[in-house]
């Protein structure tokens, strides 16, 4: 009664479940008639309860408690103790949620994501306020039932990156913060001036398609276990290994919008494509964190995606399949020209220098939101305040400035600061990579990624949850998180440029 194999079972009951909550929120923001969106949203609710009740009741007739004690007792080791202890961590956290909470906020974030796209087009934070409202008051209430020893946020961010507390992340943050402001302004006095106007064209939707097709398949997303679609804001779910989604967004006269996102999210879907199959269903096949997550596809966008090694063999076939204006700007001018640092309204679009100040920004703000510290009504005129302290941008409306994510009208509070984590991560696993991959240029410039793809899917993918954050990190490159790779990465990088 008391055995591995019945929990596995009930795990396996949950991920179904799960999977099919997933399909519907993607399809949700892909395909749903927009007057779909109550019934939707009732039908996620229900479904967000029925996976939370019956994780909950996973310790019916004691089988986890028990499977517990053996493991404490050291008379369960390897993977079966991992399955017990992280099985066993989110159902100490999850049965202090109750039911009707649980279906509140689900209902509640699926309307609130209609709405907010809906505030975004007209450009009325005011149409929702009110939502936010709600999600902040809920997320508060999440914080308290969950418990906390400093501040309601450390409940919020331990749901992203567990282990993480507010204090912790501020300080993280704060340090980069401090380095970026002015390495920025540097950049900004050295780097050759390129007008990233000579990048726009007319690039045909279904060309454009196909070329991010070829390019995420060559670099080892599997689109035989995934698919691209388009949608708002760009995302990646997964429903199994084998069935994975991406989207993506699209402009017409700029290939790139769309590609780079693309890149980020199939970074996201190969992390999610490299778990063991037979282990779908427990956290054996579930990513350790948001930011090792995050730190895939930042990898994938940036560190790979927007180096010297990755454009001389893509930018010949950009040039084959968009010959205007691509023929006629060298590659050397490409290449700055996408790595131009200045400073943006967008977070989504901005270069991967300054796009951490956005984070920061975001962080700084939902962290005193959840703790009460701030007024939402204010948050337009707070977020144009950073923006000019830290940017020395103007923020001409709230569609272009706090209603540019997704993330609050969805209920991810907590989640912004592992795309900055994301980030350090990224620098630090591609500097222990390249050093078991010393030709590692040589081969992306080539078009061959098969290595890279090999060494993050068994370093990283494969693992699931068998290591901490700080453990995998440590394993994997022999040291615990450092911020010191991310600002060597950028300073070398940034002065290769300017020469």
């Amino acid at each position: 009664m008391h055995s591995i194999k019945e929990l596995r079972k009930r795990l396996e009951e949950i991920a179904h479940l799960s999977s099919i909550l997933n399909l519907l929120s993607w399809d949700r923001d892909v395909y749903m008639p927009a007057k779909g969106i109550n019934r939707r949203s009732a039908t996620i609710a229900e479904l967000s309860t029925l996976i939370h009740t019956k994780f909950v009741s996973i310790d019916n007739n004691g089988l986890l408690t028990v499977l517990k004690k053996r493991v404490d007792q050291n008379k369960i080791r390897g993977k079966d103790a991992v399955i017990i202890n992280e099985t066993w961590r989110s159902f100490n956290k999850e049965k202090k949620l109750p039911e009707a909470f649980i279906r509140k906020l689900s209902e509640t974030t699926s309307k609130a994501q209609d709405v907010w796209v809906e505030a975004r087009k007209k450009n009325d934070f005011k149409l929702f306020l009110p939502w936010l409202t709600k999600i902040v008051e809920l997320k508060r209430k999440e914080a308290n039932y969950i418990g906390y020893k400093v501040s309601p946020y450390d409940a919020l961010i331990d749901a992203f990156e567990p282990g993480m507390t507010a204090e912790e992340a501020y300080k993280v943050l704060s340090d980069l913060k401090d380095f970026l402001i002015p390495f920025i302004k540097n950049i900004q006095s050295t780097q050759t001036k390129r007008d990233p106007k000579i990048l726009l064209g007319m690039y045909p939707l279904e060309k454009q398609i196909a070329f991010n097709h070829d390019v995420v398949s060559k670099v080892g997303f599997d689109l035989e276990a995934g698919r691209i679609d388009k949608t708002t804001h760009p995302f990646e779910t997964s429903l199994h290994p084998e069935d994975v989604r991406l989207t993506t967004r699209f402009r017409e006269n700029d290939v790139l919008y769309s590609l780079g996102s693309t890149i980020h999210e199939a970074g996201h879907g190969m992390y999610e494509q490299g778990f063991p199959v037979k282990e779908v269903g427990t956290p054996l096949a579930e990513p350790v964190s948001h930011g090792i997550h995050e730190s895939q596809s930042r990898m994938w966008e940036n560190v790979i995606g927007k180096g010297l090694p990755f454009w001389k063999y893509f930018y010949p076939r950009l040039q084959k399949e968009f010959p205007k204006p691509f023929k006629k700007i060298p590659l050397k001018t490409f290449y700055q020209v996408i790595n131009n640092v200045s400073p943006s309204l967008i977070r989504t679009e901005a270069d991967e220098v300054t796009y951490n100040l956005h984070i920061i920004l975001r962080f700084e703000i939902e962290k005193e939101m959840i703790e009460g510290t701030i007024n939402l009504k204010d948050l337009p005129k707070i977020w144009k305040t950073k923006m000019k302290e830290y940017f020395n941008i103007d923020v001409p409306t709230d569609a272009l400035g706090v209603l540019q994510d997704v993330h609050w009208s969805a209920g991810l509070i907590g989640y912004f600061p592992s795309y900055s984590f994301g980030n350090l991560y990224s620098a630090q696993f591609y500097f222990a990579m390249k050093k078991a991959i010393p030709d590692i240029d040589k081969k992306i410039a080539k078009g061959d990624f098969r290595e890279i793809k090999r060494w993050l899917n068994k370093n990283i993918h494969a693992h699931g949850k068998t290591y901490s954050a700080d453990a995998l990190v440590k394993k994997v490159t022999a040291e615990p998180l450092n911020s010191a790779y991310f600002i060597d990465y950028l300073k070398k990088k940034y002065a290769s440029i300017a020469s």
